[in-house]
């Protein structure tokens, strides 16, 4: 029963150690979005007025959209994936991590 109970709170611990992460890293990855977002539109907005050719214009809009939804989309399914396999993913992590530790300390 003891051991029972132990390993009901290890799981816990793991539990929470992986909300832990999948939370930072879906933080991480938020921002980092944001900060495509406003890069991509920055630069786009300060070349406008040196870009003579109206065709220009169109396929370099074009191209910056193109960039921003692939990319937001990728990050996107990439975070569906990882809430799907979370246990999978950051348990291994965890469990390296740990080892790591015990191997230094």
């Amino acid at each position: 029963m003891e051991a029972t109970i132990s390993q009901q709170r290890g799981d816990a611990t793991l539990d929470q150690r992986i909300d832990k992460m999948h939370s930072r890293d879906r933080a991480g990855l938020v921002v980092f979005v944001a900060v495509l977002w406003c890069t991509m539109l920055f630069a786009l907005f300060n070349i406008w007025s040196y870009i003579s050719v109206p065709a220009i214009r169109v396929i370099l809009s074009i191209a910056c959209g193109l960039v921003l939804a692939f990319n937001t989309a990728a990050i996107v399914a990439m975070l569906r994936h990882y809430v799907e396999d979370k246990h999978f993913i950051y348990g291994l992590d965890i469990k390296h991590l740990d080892e790591m530790r015990r191997r230094r300390g």
